[in-house]
């Protein structure tokens, strides 16, 4: 299974790629719009990511506006969905609504993200085992 980790900061960065990768094989990009870039690319390939974990805060394109455009590539093409957990450091109902909402993210994780809360929401989306 392939996974995608779009996240500016760099430690949070390997400490996700490090916590996925006994389960997933893992790219990292630093912004929206290379997570865009890296969509396509793994759609090309045949190879699509079946999680992607999003930070909202970065630069370029932020994570919530590169969800909706994901959702609607997926969507327009008939493409099944990945799973998308949205990370960030603010717990504010305005963006957890609109990360469910208009992005149709799968899960909302508050950072620090610990091992144990990440793959509490891993075993909830089915993505891996108990």
């Amino acid at each position: 299974m392939r996974a995608l980790v779009v996240e500016d900061e760099f430690i949070s960065r390997i400490v996700l790629e490090k916590m996925l990768a006994p389960i997933f094989e893992v790219d990292v990009v630093v912004n929206g719009s290379e997570a865009l870039e890296a969509f396509e690319l793994a759609h090309s390939q045949e190879r699509p990511y079946r999680l992607i974990l999003m930070d909202i805060m970065m630069p370029v394109k932020n994570g919530l506006e590169a969800l909706e455009i994901i959702r609607e590539r997926e969507d327009g093409r008939g493409l099944p969905r990945a799973k998308v957990i949205m990370t960030t450091a603010l717990a504010d109902i305005k963006t957890v609504v609109r990360a469910f909402d208009s992005g149709q993210a799968s899960a909302y994780i508050v950072k620090p993200i610990d091992k144990e809360k990440l793959f509490r929401e891993l075993k909830a989306l089915a993505l891996i085992d108990d």
